[in-house]
């Protein structure tokens, strides 16, 4: 069985990770990370304080060890965690450049084709759609798209009715 563990808080400490606990921009790790020392520190139990979270009551003793160690920066994840970005943001504002300004248009593929031959930037057709469509960018096919150039049909009167 492991050796207890029993952390003192000063005024200043408590107070921050009160704070903490309460902020709405701190992601929800975090805040749970600062309330597992501070419930510690009022003397519960790891047992009580892993089944008040509902998780592994190693975990409640990592998230101790670390605050011991590191003090408020041991909260927060570590860099280095998730994959990688491949792309920049000069890369995302160039595609949006190409779909923006350029006469033709452009479907995800091409572009993905586009941004690896001249950027050398690899990013799959989906990864792009995904990519602009989380920026809110729509694209030209709508911009481009004017009366003069919609295919007008007769139908049975003297109205023209137009293909979208």
């Amino acid at each position: 069985m492991p050796a207890p563990i029993h952390l003192v808080l000063n005024t200043e400490e408590d107070r921050t990770l009160t704070e903490l606990r309460l902020a709405t921009s701190v992601p929800q790790r975090t805040r749970d990370r600062a309330h597992m020392i501070r419930l510690n520190a009022q003397g519960w139990r790891v047992p009580a304080i892993a089944e008040i979270f509902e998780c592994n009551e190693q975990t409640v003793r990592v998230t101790l060890r670390r605050w011991q160690e590191d003090g408020l920066g041991g909260l927060w994840e570590s860099p280095g965690r998730g994959a990688k970005r491949q792309w920049q943001e000069a890369d995302m504002r160039l595609v949006e450049q190409w779909v923006e300004q350029d006469p033709r248009t452009y479907n995800s593929y091409q572009l993905a084709e586009k941004l690896a031959t001249e950027c050398q930037v690899k990013l799959s057709a989906r990864r792009i759609r995904h990519l602009l469509q989380k920026r809110g960018f729509v694209g030209n096919a709508l911009a481009t798209l004017t009366e003069a150039s919609k295919t007008p049909i007769k139908n049975g009167s003297n109205r023209l009715t137009l293909i979208h």
